[in-house]
């Protein structure tokens, strides 16, 4: 893919009340000084299963293909594809090293086909700390989550 691409800036988190429990997720897209936030939950989910949602419904909101930057907290969603543990998973059958089944393959299944249009790079932020646009998509994942309780 060429660097013609539109830059898109996409913050995402994802909350649980409880792990399982009624669970929320955020997302916050930047592009050309505008933004756009949107979120969603379910009333019995897990934090990561919420992380993953946000990152895919993200990238689903973009209507052509796009340079990404996807910032995110959750270390497992960041080494997934940093340390090529997906393309692992997949050459072994959707298993891990240990030989157990990958948790939540439908999301990750979900995650790669809401990926291939773009192009995308990943980057780890420091959750909960002073990064003011990680905590308000933790914000709006929390208040989500409050729908369901």
């Amino acid at each position: 893919m060429s660097d013609s691409l539109p830059e898109v800036i996409l913050y995402t988190d994802g909350a649980c009340s409880g792990n399982p429990g009624p669970g929320g997720w955020g997302a916050l897209l930047l592009w050309k000084g505008k933004e756009k936030e949107i979120t969603g939950g379910a009333p019995d989910s897990t934090n990561n299963r919420m992380e993953m949602k946000a990152v895919i419904e993200g990238l689903k909101a973009l209507n052509k293909p796009c340079h990404v930057k996807i910032h995110s907290d959750s270390a497992l969603i960041v080494n997934t594809f940093k340390q090529g543990w997906i393309k692992n998973w997949q050459k072994k059958g959707w298993k891990k090293s240990n030989k157990k089944p990958v948790e939540n393959r439908d999301l990750w299944e979900e995650m790669l086909k809401a990926m291939e249009p773009h192009k995308i790079d990943w980057i780890k932020v420091k959750g909960h700390a002073d990064n003011q646009l990680n905590n308000r998509v933790d914000e709006l994942a929390v208040r989500a989550s409050q729908k369901f309780k």
